[in-house]
């Protein structure tokens, strides 16, 4: 009798665990974001809520940082699981250049988020029609002192901007020439800037119609400038922005469609990360992103072919394999 028991327990222990081999442990991982109550706090607890539809017991938390920059170097120490970056974020760290040391090779993609977040330039109405701006490449040669926004350093929005006026040729140097200033401030400081008359234009790269952008158009008078698309393709290059055109009408005093260029972003891990907790979570969002593309109304342009056309990085073993069985890679 006791043989018989030792047989089915047995038995018993060998089913199980043929049984739970395919099933998969709930993720329990830290995903490093932007600001609190921005855009990637949103896409955090989308991305959150997507691992918990497919196992209630996964946790995704998110943590506020400084933003893509300080994302990538935690992501290169170890330091988190997960990190929201933009594109142009990425070429930077691979290359090594200003704010890191170093190239940061241990990144790996797991998604791509988003690519629509072009570049605004809002300049004030008066100021425009006074000096006949129209265009980024207007302000150099209008001898206007103009006081530019510019995000804060660290922020990839910042380089990007400076780098568009410097093609357009209003460097920092022929800004100050005509009597202007770079103002270094977010992008909400940037809004109270302008309506407290202290600054003269704002600068940043997130979607159109963005409650920031929003905030502007209704409470100042102010045009967008137009790029100059030998601008446009120098800041292509240089961060792997793409083209984008901001529909005409989209703000009141916009009638024509302007053309700009948009920054993307992409959820990354490293390559320490385990390959399991990566294939789950990237199965889940595959399966589950309606609750990504319900964080925000600029979001429902995601779609799983997007998600997984990025080529900047290589996809992290657990994220390559469950792309490949959704067959969203050859």
């Amino acid at each position: 009798m006791n043989m018989h028991k030792g047989i089915l327990a047995t038995a018993l222990a060998v089913v199980f665990s043929v049984g739970s081999a395919g099933a998969q442990a709930p993720v329990n991982l830290t995903l490093s974001g932007g600001n609190p109550g921005g855009l990637w706090s949103l896409l955090g607890a989308g991305i959150d809520r997507a691992a918990k539809e497919a196992d209630p017991a996964s946790v995704v938390t998110y943590q506020a940082t400084g933003g893509g920059f300080a994302n990538i170097a935690l992501l290169g120490q170890g330091r988190t699981d997960l990190g929201l970056v933009h594109d142009a974020e990425v070429l930077i760290a691979l290359a090594g250049d200003e704010p890191f040391r170093a190239p940061v090779t241990n990144m790996q993609a797991i998604g791509y988020m988003y690519n629509w977040a072009p570049m605004h330039f809002f300049l004030r109405r008066d100021i425009a029609e006074q000096y006949g701006i129209t265009s980024l490449a207007d302000i150099a040669t209008s001898g206007a002192a103009i006081r530019i926004g510019i995000n804060r350093p660290g922020n990839i929005t910042a380089n990007v901007a400076l780098g568009m006026l410097e093609a357009a040729g209003a460097t920092v140097e022929v800004i100050e020439g005509n009597g202007g200033s770079v103002v270094r401030a977010g992008a909400n400081d940037q809004a109270d800037l302008l309506r407290d008359g202290r600054i003269d234009m704002v600068t940043n790269g997130v979607f159109v119609l963005h409650s920031s952008f929003r905030a502007i158009d209704e409470n100042n008078e102010v045009v967008l400038l137009t790029i100059p698309a030998d601008a446009a393709e120098v800041a292509n290059t240089a961060f792997g922005t793409t083209p984008f055109v901001i529909p005409g009408g989209s703000y009141r005093f916009q009638p024509d469609d302007i053309d700009t260029l948009a920054l993307g972003a992409m959820l990354v891990t490293h390559e320490g990360t385990d390959e399991e907790a990566i294939y789950t979570l990237t199965m889940a969002l595959i399966e589950h992103i309606d609750e990504v593309r319900a964080v925000h109304s600029s979001m429902t342009a995601l779609d799983r072919e997007l998600f997984a056309n990025q080529s900047i990085l290589p996809f992290h073993p657990g994220a390559e394999r469950a792309l490949r069985e959704a067959g969203l890679l050859q």
